[in-house]
């Protein structure tokens, strides 16, 4: 049990955090770098220890990664920095105590335990969005989140043919490390374009046109209603016109839920994730919440939801500077990228309220594209397909508040890092 209150310092006398991530392990690495010495404490409901995600539905399926080669920490990281680490261990419940929490804890093995803390940060991340039409309790109908998910797919590899529902990030990831491992993949998605969420039409378009020349089957606008089964097995995903796509194994991709339930217990508000502040505080004022599982105040009437690496890191940095009572960094401007076979895509910025559209290619390059998005006439976002340097420049700029007016890159035949020269001697 630890002490509640603060320390003659003013910084809190214990803190937990509960998720193991990327948020997780980079909170407390930034705490300790910080100069925080006091009880440092993740607890995460896995077993393994915390790891990098975005190569699971990549190099870990191709069998070019091992887990050794994704944990974001070596084990003696944490022992050196005196950051216990508590796995394979669920929070089955909290609730206040005096100033501090009290978290009721349950491990893999079956103990049980309460333990007290000062302050609480909540990275519980999310889970995977699961199908609930007919068929889908199967066990060869599959999510990917974690690491066991992306085992249990690489098992099914050899098994036959695969249908993937769901057109964004991380189904089009799988479908092109299968193509490229020779499985027939065919990509179900209910709207009439891919990745609907994350990116323009026009890349959309363009990547959907990758995707096929991969020998990815993709169908638009249909709706999966069955997963047909023939005795034990998979057979088909039924959709809502009556055609049937053979499949002897279903992944199904649609999203994530955040994980909000001990935000709930508190009593914290929670919109389609738990709301928090530009100092990553909750509704509570006390409580810190950061990565997946969090929704952002935005100053407008919108509140945003983020998940990417780049803002699980920002947001832990945030928390940081928020419990040991420093100014908090300026937020950047958000970044994602996604690898899909041989195609990269890089975003910065977000294109809600563009009213403006230009697309630069070259015709000596058909696999390089960049999208650009204006609001009155001022650059907002960037989506570059293949353009790594054009994005590493247009992410600088709009980093540093530099917002080229839509004229300055008319002239397709001059290179965007010598248009945007400007920003290195800004």
């Amino acid at each position: 049990m630890t002490g509640h209150g603060e320390g003659a310092d003013g910084l809190p006398r214990s803190v937990v955090v509960v998720g193991a991530s990327h948020a997780a392990v980079q909170l407390a690495d930034r705490l300790r770098l910080g100069g925080y010495t006091e009880p440092l404490t993740l607890i995460g409901d896995e077993t393994h220890p915390p790891y990098h995600r975005p190569p699971l539905s990549k190099a870990w399926l191709k069998g070019e990664s091992t887990p050794d080669q994704l944990v974001l920490r070596a084990a003696e990281h944490y022992s050196d920095n005196e950051i216990e680490m508590l796995l394979g261990t669920t929070v089955q419940r909290v609730e206040r105590d005096g100033d501090g929490v009290a978290l009721h804890l349950q491990r893999s093995d079956g103990f049980v335990e309460t333990r007290t803390f000062d302050r609480l940060v909540l990275a519980t991340g999310a889970r995977a969005r699961r199908s609930d039409i007919p068929g889908s309790d199967h066990p060869d109908v599959l999510v990917l989140r974690e690491l066991d998910h992306a085992q249990r797919l690489a098992d099914r590899v050899a098994a036959g043919p695969v249908v993937v529902i769901g057109g964004g990030f991380v189904g089009l990831e799988v479908a092109a490390t299968l193509r490229g491992l020779d499985v027939a993949v065919t990509v179900v998605e209910a709207g009439r374009q891919l990745m609907g969420r994350a990116v323009g039409p026009g890349t959309a378009e363009f990547l959907l046109a990758a995707h096929r020349e991969m020998g990815v089957d993709v169908i638009l606008d249909a709706k999966p209603v069955e997963i047909a089964l023939d005795g034990d097995r998979v057979r088909a995903v039924r959709l809502d016109d009556g055609r049937e796509i053979a499949a002897a194994t279903v992944l199904v991709g649609i999203g994530a839920e955040p994980r909000t339930e001990l935000a709930e217990q508190l009593g914290l508000a929670c919109d389609r994730g738990i709301v928090v502040d530009e100092r990553c505080a909750t509704s509570d004022g006390h409580i810190l919440a950061i990565g997946d599982c969090t929704v952002q105040e935005t100053g407008g009437a919108a509140r945003v939801r983020l998940e990417s690496v780049d803002n699980a890191c920002t947001q832990a940095d945030t928390a940081a500077a928020t419990l040991l009572g420093r100014e908090v960094p300026a937020r950047p401007v958000p970044w994602f990228w996604s690898d899909q076979g041989s195609w990269k895509i890089q975003i910065a910025g977000r294109i809600d309220g563009h009213t403006e559209v230009v697309v630069r290619t070259d015709p000596s390059k058909p696999r390089r594209r960049v999208t650009l998005y204006f609001e009155d006439d001022q650059l907002l976002a960037a989506e570059c397909v293949n353009a790594p340097a054009d994005f590493v420049a247009l992410r600088s700029a709009l980093a540093r508040g530099y917002r080229p007016s839509r004229e300055l890159f008319a002239d397709e035949t001059v290179p965007l890092k010598k248009l945007l020269s400007a920003v290195r001697s800004a």
